[in-house]
């Protein structure tokens, strides 16, 4: 299998190797989109042995893999809907994340179902979280407990009295969506594949009647080549439709994407020392603890509009708040939000006109030949839908194909991550650092701290806090541009840390000092800076302003007339998908 020590750290000297072998190799997979998907399968292939290539539009987990309720669950409401296959391959997932694949990124976290219906509603949802743990829930984290109302208030002294006659505590999980995905794209790259972002598919290529490559438009320069492969995997996700279009071929199934809206509220609002879901008329709601933060969310409705850039609104939020108010001792406020975030789920469509009711199973499909499409699922099974792509796509691949090993292979930064926690108030003596700063920076880079901190070997400053941002380490910031692939302020203070949703400034503050932080690394001038920072601001002000519109038309119309920061970047021509 061919790596090298250092082919993970995804900086600007091996992005520009990148394109040099991206168009200059032939490859045996070509995978479009840098979304969890579309990472998973790159690992996959290059664990395989194969030679692989992956290229995104924006950044790495720029789509749907950012905005997700930073769960990596069974999917408990999915028992309701009786897809019993579902929960139990996402049950198995969320049990080898946890415990072998990427502890230092995925947390045990403990729920409270409260409940709120006398005599049916206890048996019926103890019934359903007792099937939960017992298809694989309750490895690593305890089983269900049953709570009398005394019980589930101590747990969430939050929430009203009235609003609950007892509670059912269980357990799931929490991730960093973002940075999980990252890793996986960096893991990729450790063994082998090429990964690039700010890379865009403009073209495919044909030899007689099948697929044979792409045509890529590097979205930073103009510059443009091409890429030839035995097989491309279409793993965009909300964007597949356009992608099958730009083949020019007829798709095996439709993807339709639903919005899903969050707000972020300080820790100190809500009362609780776990996580709560809440039944709605249309859905569920959860209230998880990020941090210094709570995250609450989700919505669930059709968005037909920019696909990048999807929009709340004053609507989306008030839904947020209002359901959640039901419950609370101290009702939230506007006022006390200190982010949102919006994104789109990628669901397969079905014949029913809710979305909640469209499946989360993921369907693989050869749209062509040489061309493989994958959608829908969920982001706690990227890695079965990665194996099933790869599957599929292995008969256009002329050498044999070994079976996917993901499931015995750890992320980046798993190995060695549970002594190191251990040894924290070690670490921080010999760095100078807080323990507490140590374990915030094992919980996001697990073994990889070392090179962190290498970062700051010469430049000891940089082990001081961001100013306006404090909960990061400014060594975090250039070591997201140095390794983690980072090309744009957004890719930073959006994704890399989440600067952005954890701060009422939303990265306004700080923007200007982590440009600072980045320019030597990313060989910007002071012009380059100052059009960084003009760009982020321009976008946290039209996400500010859309959020105080009333509907989904008047918000994207907001959000949209802000620049991009990539400024080769071409939405795909949509108008000519075929029905």
């Amino acid at each position: 299998m061919r790596h090298q020590s250092d082919t993970h750290v995804l900086g600007p000297a091996r992005r520009k190797q990148a394109w040099e072998d991206l168009t200059t190799q032939q490859f045996d997979v070509l995978v479009i989109g840098g979304g969890i998907v579309g990472a998973g399968a790159a690992l996959d292939a290059a664990t395989r042995g194969l030679k692989v290539g992956l290229v995104e539009a924006r950044d790495l987990a720029s789509g749907t893999s950012s905005r997700s309720s930073k769960m990596f669950h069974g999917g408990l409401r999915y028992l309701e809907q009786l897809e019993f296959g579902l929960v139990r391959e996402a049950l198995k997932e969320r049990e080898l994340a946890l415990s072998r694949l990427a502890p230092h990124l995925v947390k045990p976290l403990e729920f409270l179902f409260p409940l709120t219906k006398r005599y049916w509603e206890r048996p019926y949802i103890g019934a359903g979280i007792f099937l939960y743990d017992r298809m694989g829930g309750a490895k690593s984290v305890p089983a269900q407990k049953q709570l009398t109302r005394a019980g589930a208030l101590r747990m969430a002294p939050g929430l009203r009295r009235q609003s609950l006659i007892g509670g059912i505590r269980y357990f799931d999980t929490v991730v960093d969506d973002a940075r999980h995905t990252m890793t996986v794209a960096r893991t990729a790259a450790h063994y082998g594949a090429v990964v690039r972002s700010s890379t865009q598919v403009i073209d495919f290529l044909k030899e007689a009647d099948r697929v044979s490559g792409v045509t890529i438009r590097d979205c930073e320069t103009g510059e443009t080549g091409e890429i030839k492969a035995h097989v491309v995997i279409n793993c965009t996700g909300v964007w597949t439709d356009e992608i099958q279009a730009l083949s020019g071929q007829r798709g095996r199934f439709r993807v339709r994407a639903s919005k899903g809206v969050h707000i972020v509220v300080p820790r100190d609002r809500i009362i609780s020392e776990a996580a709560i879901i809440l039944r709605t008329e249309k859905s569920v709601l959860f209230v998880i603890p990020w941090g210094r933060h709570w995250i609450i969310g989700t919505t669930d409705t059709d968005w037909h509009l920019d696909l990048a850039h999807p929009a709340a609104t004053r609507a989306d939020i008030e839904y947020i708040l209002a359901n959640v108010n039901k419950v609370l001792v101290t009702p939230l406020t506007p006022g006390d939000i200190s982010g949102v975030y919006a994104g789109l789920r990628p669901l397969l469509a079905g014949e029913s006109d809710t979305t909640s009711k469209l499946s989360r199973e993921h369907a693989v499909a050869e749209v062509a030949p040489g061309l493989i499409a994958i959608a829908g699922g969920k982001y706690t099974t990227y890695r079965v839908m990665a194996a099933d792509a790869l599957d599929a796509a292995s008969e256009f691949i002329p050498t044999r194909v070994a079976p996917s090993i993901t499931e015995r292979v750890p992320l980046i930064g798993a190995d060695g991550y549970h002594a190191l926690i251990n040894q924290a108030d070690h670490l921080g003596a010999q760095y100078g650092v807080h323990p507490y700063r140590v374990r915030h920076l094992l919980d996001r880079y697990g073994s990889m701290v070392y090179e962190v901190l290498a970062c700051a070997e010469k430049a000891p400053h940089l082990l001081d806090p961001l100013e306006a941002a404090p909960d990061y380490l400014k060594v975090e910031i250039v070591y997201a541009a140095s390794a983690e692939a980072a090309l744009h302020l957004e890719d930073i203070l959006v994704r890399r840390t989440r600067i952005a949703i954890e701060y009422p400034h939303r990265g306004a503050d700080c923007a200007h000092q982590v440009a600072e932080l980045v320019a030597p690394v990313l060989g910007w001038d002071d012009a380059d800076v100052d059009r960084e920072v003009n760009l982020f601001l321009a976008r946290v002000k039209a996400e500010k302003e859309s959020q105080a519109r009333p509907d989904d038309a008047s918000a994207d119309a907001l959000r949209a007339a802000a620049p991009e920061a990539r400024p080769f970047i071409k939405e795909p021509v949509s108008a000519n998908i075929p029905h």
